[in-house]
């Protein structure tokens, strides 16, 4: 039989505001361990949480963006379990009214372009971190975690696939890396992933139970944790078993999800509206406010990119879901739009490379747009070769001076007079007499390397297109 999976994910992001949901303490990433929580964090009887107004703004704008109700009064409820992480012993969050609930993603898996809805995004706050190590025995607990302001986005079960289900996820990180609210470093946590999965025979419409994966901290390693799960829950139905409904913890270096504990219900967790906070009332006002102030999102930069612009899905993916890539595009095609292709290969091209041996963001680097457009220009117009342009980049990157003023200080000038390359091209030929005489036994592959010779002779100023065509007339004489 052939089985048809269902996914559905819910991601946790960290928000990056300054402090965390409820209290003033700072969320600095790596500072010294208990250091950065208070009296709230850590549960102390007759503290009062109080509202970090940020972290409302923020949620209200991935609801926003995922096309998402604001619903203008909503609350906080208390999620009762015990944990060593959660010294309260429950957690604040949302339960029955969450802010944001009904919206819906699109994002394209190769050319066809999918949707999934969006079940609901609420607010709520982090727990802490148990330490491991070597060094001593049993466990100890961090609490600069604890109160950390998270998002939940939950996804109605829409995914079949595990290449749906990267295209989806690395869709929410485009989103809120493109409306500034998360950090999106998956090395420090910021965002972390539950996926569930179950399986049907294909056809059916009703659901299999379904297995939860707990804190997949890796895109890579949801794909891998589904692919596992769909292999697994087969191989149980026909062996004649059944699938329990269970939580998992996904084990990415052994490649396998390992049990955990039975699947909890709403009612486990004995949810029941949070006393110490008042509700959460918006103004129309406000939520309008947002809405206008939101950016042009990754989708649609990214079939702009595509369809009216003639950049590849790649090329259009690759500046689309990188803020940093996709502002210094648009800064450069607003003063060439002609050259969009070619300013696309020059930040995928030499600038990233550059920017992976300094670690930086393009606005880093003080790469000037219409310095980069005169640059290009140069090229297109054969004034540079290729390797002359790059020499110029490292040049102008390195002392901010104008390409024209480096091509001039440093005699970088292609050369492209017919009569001059044709003197050189006599001379090579002359010096070359084996290479020719493959040429004409077929080896017609030597011509790259007698156009190299022509290169040399010019100090690599000589036009290459022209010694390909000035060789080819010859030899073919």
């Amino acid at each position: 039989m052939k089985y048809e999976a269902v996914i559905g994910i819910e991601m946790h992001a960290e928000l990056n505001t300054k402090t965390k949901i409820f209290c003033g303490c700072k969320t600095d990433y790596g500072a010294q361990v208990n250091t950065q929580c208070c009296p709230i964090c850590i549960g102390l009887p007759g503290t009062l949480p109080t509202l970090n107004k940020k972290v409302v703004e923020y949620a209200v704008k991935m609801g926003l963006a995922c096309g998402c109700t604001i619903n203008r009064e909503t609350k906080h409820d208390r999620k009762n379990y015990f944990y060593p992480d959660l010294p309260k012993a429950y957690q604040i969050s949302q339960y029955d009214i969450p802010l944001c609930e009904n919206g819906e993603i699109s994002f394209y898996v190769g050319e066809e372009k999918k949707s999934v809805r969006i079940l609901r995004i609420h607010i709520e706050e982090d727990a802490g971190k148990l330490l491991h190590d070597n060094r001593f025995s049993g466990t100890l607990i961090d609490f600069n975690r604890c109160g950390v302001p998270l998002i939940e986005i939950v996804s109605q079960p829409d995914l079949r696939s595990p290449e749906e289900a990267r295209a989806y996820l690395d869709a929410l990180k485009a989103i809120l890396e493109c409306l500034g609210i998360c950090n999106c470093r998956m090395q420090e946590g910021n965002i972390r992933c539950d996926v569930n999965v179950s399986i049907r025979p294909e056809g059916n419409e009703a659901f299999g139970n379904r297995v939860e994966m707990k804190n997949v901290n890796t895109f890579s390693g949801a794909v891998r944790g589904i692919e596992f799960e769909i292999a697994r829950q087969t191989a149980v139905l026909e062996a004649g078993g059944a699938i329990e409904q269970e939580t998992r913890r996904w084990d990415d270096d052994r490649g396998e999800s390992l049990p955990m504990r039975s699947k909890e219900d709403a009612q486990d967790y004995r949810y029941f509206p949070e006393p110490d906070l008042v509700p959460i009332r918006l103004d129309r006002a406000y939520v309008e406010e947002i809405q206008s102030s939101l950016p042009e999102l990754p989708l649609v930069k990214f079939e702009r990119y595509w369809k009216e612009q003639g950049l590849t899905q790649y090329e259009a993916t690759m500046l689309s879901t990188d803020k940093d890539k996709a502002s210094f595009y648009e800064s450069c095609i607003a003063v060439k739009p002609n050259l969009a292709k070619q300013i696309c290969n020059w930040i995928l091209g030499d600038i990233a490379k550059l920017q992976n041996q300094k670690h930086c963001l393009i606005s880093d680097l003080s790469i000037d747009p219409s310095a980069l457009c005169e640059l290009i220009e140069l090229n297109v117009a054969g004034t540079l070769s290729s390797t002359s342009a790059k020499a110029v980049f490292d040049e102008m990157v390195a002392t901010g001076k104008a390409p024209g003023t480096i091509v001039q200080e440093k005699g970088l000038a292609q050369v492209n007079d017919e009569e001059a390359l044709a003197a050189i091209v006599e001379k090579v030929l002359s010096e070359n007499q084996g290479p020719i005489a493959e040429y004409h036994n077929g080896k017609t592959n030597v011509l790259g390397f007698l156009v190299g010779q022509c290169m040399r002779n010019s100090k690599g100023k000589g036009n290459p297109q022209l010694f390909n065509k000035l060789l080819a007339e010859h030899l073919n004489q």
